[in-house]
């Protein structure tokens, strides 16, 4: 079972200089993800020679795309730490040795950090939407939250969104349990009240914003996570997908007149809190959202 680890950065790497750092992200369908750019830039401006590798489940025969066969490898083949993605961030908690704070109260992990043969968990995604929320949405009403997704990523939304002011979280979920569990964590941890939703269109009545942390909106997964005909004027909308950046809901809500957030802040600030746990390094921000910028406007370019 992991054990706890401080929040301050106990189970980050210790810092490299001028050297090279191997690191990989493991999920299914991740071909499409700006992560390595990120991070291979951002080591590139700091003279740090970064690999960063796809680890796609999609493609992998299945012997080796197993959790604890991944981690294993990473292991032996001497990479300072993965990040992790859908569908596995809770799934390798039962493979590491320690947890950050933030990765316990999440109960997912997006991080892993590999040092002195133990193996250190992280969640850098609550950070991230926190982060993203507060530079993309000052001042929006925070009273009532509606959360589409109560997996990896809608925990971490969940715990950023107490983090950011929320008062009331309502859960929705299709696996009625994943939302009741959510609300019972949010409850226990006594930073907001919480609760599980069926009703979406009472739940879209009450809130003051929706937020979908749902798979919903990617360009393989078309669609929306809620009725768009929900949604009013007064409704600020975040998503968390980033491919496309611009998804059905987020057009949906601009075009009614909501206050909009797309998934660009979770994805580029979770990069950022990674990055320095991978190397020791601190990272710029700026610099790292230009990367992911960069890429997005290559995407529209080209038709993508």
């Amino acid at each position: 079972m992991a054990m706890r680890i401080d929040s301050a950065g106990t189970g980050s790497a210790q810092a490299p200089g001028l050297g090279s750092v191997r690191v990989a992200l493991i999920g299914r369908g991740i071909q499409k993800s700006r992560t390595p750019a990120m991070h291979r830039a951002e080591g590139d401006a700091q003279g740090l020679a970064l690999t960063y590798e796809l680890w796609d489940t999609d493609v992998l025969p299945q012997d080796d795309a197993q959790v604890a066969a991944l981690l294993a490898r990473a292991e032996a083949e001497g990479l300072a730490g993965l990040n992790v993605t859908f569908p596995y961030k809770k799934a390798v908690i039962a493979h590491l040795d320690e947890l950050s704070d933030a990765a316990r109260r999440v109960g997912a992990v997006n991080t892993i950090v590999f040092r002195g043969g133990r193996r250190y968990g992280h969640n850098t995604d609550l950070w991230g939407f926190a982060e993203g929320w507060k530079r993309g949405l000052p001042g929006a009403a925070l009273d009532t939250v509606l959360l589409l997704g109560a997996g990896g990523a809608g925990a971490a939304v969940a715990h950023a969104l107490c983090a950011v002011g929320a008062q009331r979280l309502l859960i929705a979920d299709s696996d009625r349990g994943a939302a009741q569990a959510l609300a019972a964590d949010i409850l226990a941890d006594g930073a907001a009240h919480a609760e599980p939703v069926a009703d979406l269109a009472a739940a879209a009545k009450r809130a003051d914003g929706i937020v979908n942390a749902t798979p919903m909106g990617m360009a393989k997964l078309p669609g929306t996570a809620i009725d768009t005909a929900l949604l009013e004027p007064r409704h600020w909308v975040a998503d968390i997908v980033y491919f496309p950046l611009e998804t059905e809901l987020l057009a949906a809500a601009r075009a009614r007149g909501c206050r909009t957030l797309a998934g660009s802040g979770m994805a580029v600030f979770q990069a950022v809190r990674a990055f320095e746990l991978f190397t020791g390094l601190a990272p710029d921000p700026k610099r790292m959202w230009a990367t992911f910028e960069a890429f997005i406007e290559t995407d529209a370019a080209n038709g993508g």
